[in-house]
């Protein structure tokens, strides 16, 4: 079992491939968790990625983006330890692995509703999505 397991969901009113294409730049991955190095381990394309990490944690990590409605949900898990001088897992005592969890917890949240705000554009669920207005010139 692992020091650090992360679960989150959160909806976002936008189509899974729009979501997809945000998780889909490795440069941008460095913007979400600049302390991990990510390499792919499997590309479901709009159903999301599972990451191989390394870096500061040394395990796994996946977003799963599942249709619903006329949104998103977007699941987030990252099950890792911390890595060792040698760069090998290394487990915290319960006490320091619930400061990272929450750490962790935090900047999830962060990312996903970070994602959220920008997408949305303020578009409520159930809405359609804004259309920007022609200029009648």
């Amino acid at each position: 079992m692992t020091s650090v397991d992360v679960v989150d969901e959160t909806f976002i009113t936008v189509p899974p491939g729009r979501l997809a294409a945000e998780f889909a730049d490795p440069d941008g991955w460095q913007t979400f968790w600049p302390d991990l190095r990510l390499r792919v381990g499997t590309d479901r394309g709009e159903q999301g990625l599972r990451w191989i990490v390394a870096g500061a944690l040394v395990g796994s990590m996946e977003v799963w983006l599942e249709p619903v409605l006329d949104g998103t949900l977007l699941h987030y898990y990252l099950r890792a330890d911390p890595a060792g001088p040698d760069g090998r897992p290394t487990p915290l005592s319960w006490r320091r692995a619930v400061v990272e969890v929450a750490r962790r917890q935090q900047a999830a949240k962060a990312i996903a509703l970070g994602l959220k705000d920008l997408l949305e554009d303020g578009r409520p669920p159930g809405e359609p999505p804004r259309v920007p207005r022609r200029s009648s010139a």
